[in-house]
């Protein structure tokens, strides 16, 4: 059973990504997780807080040049 905290995090993490997504100019998950090479139900579930690897996670960061680095860098002080 994942904490609160935790709930928190990974929620934040889909938000991320969805704003990553959509100022990449991606109006569907869909479309994004087929360029990403992602399922594209598994990348919904993780937009919307669901667990994801570290893998997973390198995959949608390096679709979008970006490191772990600047991912973390925006909004996370606030968790």
């Amino acid at each position: 059973m994942l904490s609160e905290e935790e709930k928190r995090l990974y929620i934040f993490i889909g938000k991320r990504i969805t704003q990553l997504r959509k100022q990449a100019g991606y109006t569907s998950q869909e479309t994004f997780a087929y360029d990403a090479d992602i399922p594209r139900a598994l990348y919904g579930r993780y937009e919307k807080g669901a667990n994801l690897t570290v893998f997973s996670l390198y995959r949608i960061l390096k679709h979008h040049k970006m490191t772990y680095k600047e991912f973390f860098e925006e909004g996370f002080e606030e968790l």
